[in-house]
């Protein structure tokens, strides 16, 4: 599917565009790991023992919060990956990106559009503990109902993906926590820096992908772009709507939003790409189209909240 590096194009990469060429043979999983890693820590060094009481003190909107962000999300990607009839390994790809619940960059956002940032901090905490179960669950079920494994396209360990996820996301988290507990003044002085360098490492990430997969992206962008701006957009829509109908405060809605409506771009690639999982980089294309474009939605959604509140 993909287009070989050793072709006539990297020839011609390498004349007219060099530092493409470079980027072409970046190994993608060399990338996600330490990033991925090093946004779960930056979580952790946010959290206190207090963001997990607000499950016991506002139900409610935890409540809301987690199930559109591990039931409804996934849901809605499984219904689009059928209904845009999407091949095996894109539709596997959709639900990944569907069942890994946003990191700390979502807390960025949520502080932007003037929202609960404490909401905010307590659901991305309690979803990253919560889909180290989740992820292999759902993936399973893509992966049955999807039929490449099948085919022979593709299978999943279970033990590896849960031993990755623990490894790349709960002992980083843990160690968060530990070093805030121990040095909060150190804690403090690295989250600010790390929190600079997480979302532009996750767009270098993104660009290398594209640089290397272009090919497989663009030919089938229309078909799968249309299918994961669907996937953004009906998870706002929802979240909206169940925030609405649960009669929480604006404040509130807008957290909920970003939360259901932000995934871990990195977690997913990392699991697409692992070499002890899928080790497939098609897998991970849905990831990285979803990490462009939800960013370009959810700045634009912070921007709308800004200009209404400009005008009142």
């Amino acid at each position: 599917m993909f287009c070989g590096s050793k072709s006539t194009k990297s020839d011609w990469l390498s004349i007219y565009n060099p530092q493409l060429l470079i980027l072409n043979q970046v190994n993608p999983i060399l990338l996600v790991i330490p990033i991925l890693s090093i946004l779960m820590f930056d979580l952790g060094l946010t959290l206190r023992l207090g963001d997990f009481k607000l499950l016991a003190q506002r139900p409610m909107p935890v409540a809301i919060g987690l199930v559109g962000q591990l039931v409804v999300l996934p849901l809605i990607a499984y219904a689009l990956a059928v209904l845009f009839q999407l091949p095996p390994l894109f539709f596997v790809g959709l639900v990944l990106i569907a069942c890994c619940p946003g990191g700390s960059s979502s807390n960025v956002f949520s502080m932007l559009a003037g929202g609960d940032v404490a909401l905010s901090v307590t659901l991305t905490a309690l979803s990253s503990v919560i889909t180290l179960v989740t992820v292999p669950v759902v993936l399973a079920g893509a992966v049955a109902a999807s039929g490449a494994e099948a085919v022979g396209a593709v299978h999943l360990p279970v033990g590896n993906l849960l031993v990755q996820n623990i490894v790349l996301m709960a002992v980083p988290i843990a160690l968060g926590v530990a070093v805030k507990h121990w040095w909060p003044a150190a804690a403090a002085s690295m989250a600010r820096v790390l929190g600079k360098v997480a979302f532009p490492a996750l767009m270098l990430l993104a660009g290398i992908f594209f640089v290397q997969h272009k090919d497989t992206i663009i030919d089938n962008f229309g078909q799968l772009g249309s299918c994961v701006l669907a996937l953004i957009l009906l998870a706002i829509g929802v979240a909206s709507l169940l925030s609405r109908l649960s009669r929480l405060s604006r404040q509130v809605r807008r957290t909920i939003v970003i939360e259901v409506g932000m995934q871990n771009a990195a977690q997913a690639i990392a699991i697409a790409s692992s070499p002890f999982i899928f080790d497939n980089p098609v897998i991970a294309t849905p990831a990285i189209i979803y990490a462009l474009m939800m960013n370009l939605v959810l700045l634009t959604y912070v921007a709308i909240i800004k200009m209404q509140k400009s005008h009142h």
